[in-house]
């Protein structure tokens, strides 16, 4: 009796270890371990629904569309996709959130969700082409549980980002009023548009505390030296004909004449792909940089609304109106670009560079940006090593297209640079030791007013 039990008993050990190697082998030397370990997620699952998302946003705004409206929808898809990488990696803190997702979630899956639900929440006309765009994206990754915990995440991370945005200001029926006045904006040559977007200026920040919260002292007085520069550096270099620009010159104007969130989001995809960022390091460049962006609109915007101050179009025609003996009026002047219909004190594309180049250089720790900016308008590209050699550009840019005074220019760039440190103070920190630093440099990133 007591020899067949031992006998019984050896043998099913014996088959019991054999049943544990089996199982070993088919499953691989590491499945204990990889069973809590986070899955390997693409980093360029959220280039690509960076590219959806300008797309989208081309196709539902305009490609050419003169507002900053376009940098706000970038804003709250960067944000979402960030909340939903890092809830689940837990490198950087949430964005307004406390949520975590689970360590064994994909991170691809959570950040290709929560572009697609808040791209189709907002752009709802562009439901199909989302809907192939996500299939397609869902299909590269395993199916399995850390697909659907990321899906289910990238739902959650998407939900609170909207529920963040309700009654926010967008689309508020503000107006401008201001009759017309010597240094009053005024609808424009060709189109006489009015004041496109105007509810961008109330619209609640991302980040900041108000969009009045960086609001600069208004521009200067019309009787003053320093607005009879800036009124005669215009007309001589941003005229559409007669001007004294050199080519160079000109072609820096074209240059940044367009999309400007498009070249940025170009940009940033190339910038981290070279890098090899990773999945989590990618959002939070792409999240920083569009948040700071979208509260730059919001700033300028705000300043275009309270100052209405004219654009160099109508202070030129109506020099004579200005009550300066230092101004001349041609009412035949006619800038090289289309004047936006908007005002000039900030000027929108250097509020947003400054506070673009001052978030990439907190993230990056070092004022040398590496960025390949193209243009859609030139079909060029140029690489910017520095903050300030972008910022120059820009600021000059705006002068020689016709478009703003140098004034509008600078202190927007200044004031978006304050913008970008103030984000980096208190948003998107590491929670512990990440490959990025996020104080920004001390050395300003705009360069001095200087006439060119």
């Amino acid at each position: 009796m007591d020899t067949s039990r031992s006998v019984r008993r050896a043998v099913i050990g014996a088959v019991t270890a054999l049943l544990v190697l089996a199982l070993t082998a088919l499953a691989g030397p590491t499945a204990t371990a990889d069973s809590h370990r986070p899955p390997a997620a693409d980093p360029a699952a959220i280039r690509d629904w960076n590219v959806i998302a300008t797309d989208t946003i081309s196709a539902n705004l305009g490609p050419t569309r003169p507002s900053g409206q376009v940098v706000i929808w970038h804003g709250f898809v960067s944000a979402a996709v960030y909340n939903a990488v890092v809830g689940i990696q837990r490198t950087y803190a949430p964005y307004k959130w406390r949520a975590r997702g689970p360590v064994t979630a994909s991170p691809e899956a959570a950040a290709v969700t929560a572009a697609h639900r808040v791209l189709v929440t907002y752009f709802p006309a562009s439901r199909a082409p989302l809907d192939a765009a996500y299939a397609g994206s869902l299909a590269k990754i395993p199916d399995g549980r850390a697909k659907r915990q990321g899906v289910a995440f990238g739902e959650r991370a998407a939900g609170h980002l909207i529920a963040l945005r309700e009654d926010d200001g967008r689309f508020a029926p503000v107006e401008f009023t201001a009759a017309p006045a010597p240094g009053v904006w005024r609808p424009t040559l060709p189109a006489h548009q009015p004041f496109i977007d105007p509810w961008l200026a109330v619209l609640r920040p991302l980040l900041l505390t108000s969009p009045a919260q960086f609001r600069p002292g208004g521009p200067p007085a019309l009787s003053s030296a320093r607005y009879a520069r800036d009124v005669n550096e215009v007309k001589t270099m941003g005229a559409k004909t007669g001007s004294a620009r050199t080519a160079q010159q000109t072609a820096t104007a074209l240059f940044f004449g367009g999309n400007l969130a498009a070249q940025f989001q170009a940009a940033f995809r190339d910038h981290t792909a070279r890098h090899h960022l990773d999945i989590a390091d990618t959002a939070r460049l792409f999240a920083a940089a569009n948040a700071s962006a979208t509260d730059a609109v919001v700033t300028a915007w705000d300043a275009k609304l309270h100052y209405g101050f004219w654009r160099p179009i109508t202070a030129i025609q109506l020099a004579d109106t200005d009550g300066n003996p230092a101004t001349d009026a041609d009412p035949q002047w006619q800038p090289l670009l289309v004047t936006p219909p908007h005002p000039d004190y900030l000027s929108g594309h250097t509020t947003v560079a400054g506070a673009v180049t001052r978030t990439l250089t907190g993230i990056l720790g070092t004022t040398h940006l590496d960025l390949n900016v193209p243009s859609e308008i030139t079909g060029t590209t140029r690489h910017y090593d520095e903050a300030d050699q972008l910022n120059e550009d820009m600021i000059n840019a705006r002068v020689w297209a016709g478009i703003h005074f140098r004034t509008s220019d600078v202190v927007g760039c200044r004031t978006g640079s304050r913008i970008g440190a103030w984000a980096l103070t208190h948003y998107f920190r590491p929670l512990r030791s990440a490959g990025f630093h996020a104080v920004p440099p001390g050395r300003p990133n705009c360069p001095r007013e200087t006439a060119s």
